[in-house]
């Protein structure tokens, strides 16, 4: 047991940072656990190279012009799902982010080639997601069933989550909570 300072050296490693500072916070132990013999030092750190890092992903929108029979009549399938590249920034939730992403909706020059989407739907808000053995759990507040509707939209709607979803490593099926969520 001492008073004075004990030298150590430690490695921290850490994801790429999104902010251009950061600290680092060094805890004098307290086997007692008494608050008043707690102590801690901050010392705040500059990244040395802090780059606006990007992800690119894809977002599946619906054009209706791609998915017809040979009568021109609407077939609401994934036929007509549209792949449309994105760059987001890096974050440690990409799944979340572009499914957050396609409730937005295309932007103007992408809703000029994408006849049919239905997205964005005012007040539906992912609320959270889980991915375990292969299963993505996603959780969406709809307080004014917009989810809702006939089985072709609903359809097109599962479909475009579901594919823009997939995307990423490791999921392999998609569910869709409340279960009374995108039903028709």
């Amino acid at each position: 047991m001492t008073t004075n300072f004990v030298p150590f050296r430690a490695t921290v490693r850490f994801s790429p940072p999104t902010t251009e500072t950061g600290t680092v916070v060094f805890q004098k132990d307290n086997p007692s656990g008494l608050p008043e013999h707690d102590a801690e030092v901050k010392v705040p750190v500059r990244f040395s190279q802090v780059v606006s890092q990007t992800r690119d992903i894809k977002l599946y929108f619906y054009n209706d012009q791609l998915d017809r029979d040979s009568s021109g009549n609407v077939l609401c399938s994934a036929a007509g799902l549209v792949a449309v590249d994105r760059s987001i920034p890096f974050t440690n939730t990409p799944i979340q982010d572009a499914v957050r992403q396609l409730l937005q909706g295309p932007d103007s020059v992408e809703r000029l080639t994408l006849s049919g989407t239905e997205f964005p739907l005012p007040g539906v808000s992912l609320t959270g997601a889980s991915l375990s053995n292969g299963v993505l759990t996603l959780s969406f507040n709809d307080l004014q069933n917009r989810t809702s509707g006939g089985s072709c939209r609903v359809n097109i709607l599962r479909a475009q989550i579901e594919a823009t979803a997939r995307q990423f490593g490791g999921v392999n099926e998609v569910r869709l909570l409340p279960t009374t969520a995108f039903q028709p």
